[in-house]
């Protein structure tokens, strides 16, 4: 049945759209105020312009666009979508006017990138980058990972029932507590509480690499976003291997599998119940993934020959298929090196861990483990009435904070979603296959736009056909979002064309 939006419905979705323009302005204060601080003055002329657009559309919308209107869910999940579209158009602004783009298009890229935590990038001279316009590419990340709708509105509302449909159109599952608005600030709180822990082992272990302390500082505020927030993008265009460090490496290992991790599962282990990190089966579906293709991935470079000391090959092997499974994308090594280098199996043990990606409710992108696990789980009891007697009572159950049955709507939808990550994964694919690039080459690229990976293999770059770098931004919106929401805002644009307004 088709949606017939009237004028009302638009206003509703442009008002809470611009209230999430308005806090993206808000948080442009804080790059603004480093620019300053470093005397970067076009920076911060640029940030405090940008941030004087966003916050200027937002008062006025919320001045002009003001209505008593209910948020309903198509409402609620159309305005998700548009957040998701909108609030890079102002990200990008300080980017082109760093002079590190060639286009305002990739400077949108970047920002979209940034927000939905991908990694992939289009900078050009990353290492000459001023700390400030840095510092935003890692902040647009940790926004974007915490849920940029949820959280900015959440600030502007006095209660939560009208909040759950923007939080699940976010590609969140799980509500925390009572409400959103308080699962909300649990989720900040988890954030800036690792936040606080994580610099500060970072910024000790990049001072033992040989930083100095306010150059470790920076960067260890920086990785820590790029890592905890699963987003990927790095201070030094050769990323992690910058540092030439294995403690550095190893503290990052920590806080990318933390970022992997549902914040609902995280509550479990505030809350002392050490027991759900072993008990859960979407950490023991995405443990036993990792370990599988961390074998095959070994094994792989092994027969390569790519590195000549098993303490190496492991090293590098471990670090890239975490990076890849919990979406992250930072890396040890150039990522031409995935084709030149690491041979066949490698290769594809990175792309399928991007593919699945880490746990729902996390903020880590790709199918996510739950999914894969309650799909594997009605496998196993299909197998299970075809082995044993007509009458016998099959029964599979999984655990997520409770013992739960699997049942046959639960298997049929992660199904069918798998089935649409997949299918979003071939058409970028099949779009690199149409402008020359190898199938190989252009299915890692594609997984790692859709499920937010960001490890490259080198397609993306500056000159990059345009229609190319439309379609990964397109897969980065609905890989972030999962479908629904985008799926509901394509209902309106239709509506609109069709004259149904």
């Amino acid at each position: 049945m088709l949606i017939r939006p009237d004028a009302g419905d638009f206003r509703l979705i442009l008002l809470y759209t611009s209230r999430v323009v308005y806090g993206v302005g808000l948080a442009m204060l804080v790059p603004a105020a480093v620019a300053v601080a470093f005397g970067e003055r076009m920076d911060a002329w640029s940030f405090v312009l940008a941030a004087s657009l966003a916050i200027g559309i937002g008062r006025l919308s919320e001045m002009f666009l003001q209505t008593r209107r209910p948020l309903n869910t198509s409402h609620a999940l159309a305005s998700v979508a548009s957040s998701w579209l909108v609030v890079p158009l102002f990200g990008a602004l300080p980017l082109v006017l760093s002079g590190h783009y060639v286009s305002y298009l990739d400077a949108y890229f970047e920002a979209m990138s940034g927000f939905a935590t991908i990694g992939l990038t289009l900078a050009n001279d990353l290492d000459h980058m001023s700390r400030s316009v840095n510092l935003w590419r890692h902040l647009m990340q940790f926004i974007g990972g915490q849920g940029i709708v949820v959280i900015v509105l959440t600030a502007f509302s006095s209660g939560a029932a009208r909040l759950g449909t923007l939080y699940s159109g976010e590609g969140r599952e799980d509500v925390i507590l009572p409400n959103i608005v308080r699962t909300a600030r649990f989720i900040w709180r988890v954030a800036l509480v690792y936040g606080v822990i994580g610099t500060g082992v970072l910024w000790a272990a990049l001072i033992a690499a040989g930083l100095g302390v306010g150059e470790g500082l920076y960067h260890g505020v920086n990785l820590f976003m790029a890592a905890f927030d699963t987003g990927g993008f790095s201070t030094q265009s050769s990323s992690v291997a910058f540092y030439r460090s294995q403690l550095v490496e190893t503290v990052l290992l920590v806080i990318m599998t933390a970022g992997a991790f549902s914040f609902a599962l995280h509550y479990q282990l505030w809350q002392g119940r050490r027991r759900e990190l072993l008990a859960n089966t979407e950490t023991r579906t995405v443990f036993l993934s990792t370990l599988l293709l961390l074998a095959i991935a070994a094994l792989g470079l092994a027969r390569t020959e790519t590195f000549t000391g098993f303490f190496e090959l492991y090293r590098h092997t471990l670090f890239q298929v975490v990076s890849a499974h919990t979406t992250t994308g930072l890396a040890t090594v150039p990522g031409r090196l995935f084709v030149t280098d690491w041979g066949a199996l490698a290769p594809a043990s990175i792309v399928a861990a991007m593919a699945i990606g880490g746990m729902a409710g996390s903020t880590a992108g790709g199918i996510k483990g739950i999914r894969l696990g309650v799909v594997l789980k009605g496998l196993k009891a299909d197998v299970r009435r075809v082995l044993l007697p007509e009458n016998a009572v099959v029964m599979e159950t999984y655990h997520a904070g409770v013992r739960k049955i699997v049942q046959g709507p639960q298997v049929r939808d992660a199904a069918l979603l798998l089935l649409l990550w997949l299918g979003l994964y071939l058409v970028g694919a099949l779009v690199g296959l149409f402008y020359g690039y190898p199938l190989e080459l252009s299915l890692f690229e594609s997984t790692a736009a859709a499920s937010s990976g960001g490890l490259s293999i080198g397609i993306v770059r500056p000159d990059l056909e345009t229609p190319l770098k439309l379609v990964y931004i397109a897969q980065m919106v609905v890989g972030r979002l999962e479908f629904i929401a985008v799926f509901a805002l394509i209902g309106y644009a239709v509506s609109v064309v069709r004259g149904k307004v």
